[in-house]
């Protein structure tokens, strides 16, 4: 509970034939009550008492956000804080990013619009709080940055791809004893080293991170295994096969001559 003091002097008068006048102060304690909503909003207690007549059930408030304009209808007793919840759905603004003023003085969420003299129809004007634009212009930049670096990764995805297999394939190779162009080998490290290079070179946090890791270690196993293969390939002997002729028989030496008479 909070407590407001408020000094009340009063001034004394005697009857008209009296010659002596008193006068004397007193203090007057008035207490202001809050109240906890369901929400987890802090809003001053509402004492019945002090309405003689009862207010209208819902009131309609005409909204002035920018160039945008909204009507909503709320009760007569809510308070402005329950009126940003209302906004919040039409708007997009959450209750902290929004400030509502009423005739020229911004309100707070946890008072009252009968208090304040909302009516029907009464004009209410909405702004979006300039640190709220600040975040989210700090945001947007954010999540452009992510969304590049993410583009970024996926194109050096595509070629590690490319050219893993072409590691695969000399790996293959030169298991099967088949001797590989050693120029073949280090221009493929060399397009390798590329990629690695692009890839340190983008920025990047979080889940972007990680996928960049994941990457840069796929690099970096196709490079180790291209310097395995380097030294393996020299290695390989060439296989001789051999050769088989074919022989004929020689053709017969003596021929055979006919006689005539």
């Amino acid at each position: 509970m909070v407590k407001a003091r408020s000094h009340l002097c009063a001034k004394m008068s005697s009857s008209s034939t009296a010659t002596a006048m008193s006068t004397s102060c007193r203090d007057h304690e008035d207490e202001i009550e809050w109240e906890m909503r369901p929400g987890g909003m802090l809003v001053q207690k509402r004492n019945d008492k002090d309405d003689g007549v009862p207010p209208l059930l819902n009131v309609r408030l005409r909204i002035l956000y920018g160039v945008l304009r909204y009507e909503i209808s709320v009760n007569s007793q809510a308070t402005f804080g329950e009126v940003k919840k209302v906004l919040t759905g039409k708007t997009g603004l959450q209750i902290g990013d929004q400030k509502i003023t009423y005739k020229g003085k911004e309100r707070g969420n946890g008072e009252y619009l009968d208090r304040y003299g909302v009516k029907d129809r009464s004009k209410l004007i909405l702004m979006e709080d300039p640190s709220s634009i600040e975040r989210r212009y700090i945001e947007m930049r954010k999540n452009a940055r992510i969304q590049t670096a993410y583009r970024a990764i996926s194109d050096v995805s595509m070629e590690v791809n490319k050219l893993a297999e072409q590691v695969f394939a000399i790996e293959k190779s030169i298991l099967n004893g088949v001797k590989v162009p050693e120029i073949q080998i280090t221009t493929l490290i060399e397009m390798l080293m590329r990629q690695a290079i692009k890839l340190d070179n983008i920025s990047a946090e979080g889940d972007v991170y990680a996928q960049k890791h994941l990457q840069s270690k796929r690099v970096q196993r196709c490079v180790e295994t291209l310097d395995v293969l380097k030294i393996s390939n020299p290695l390989i002997k060439p296989v001789v096969a051999p050769t088989k002729w074919e022989t004929f028989d020689p053709p017969p030496t003596m021929s055979r001559w006919e006689y005539f008479n």
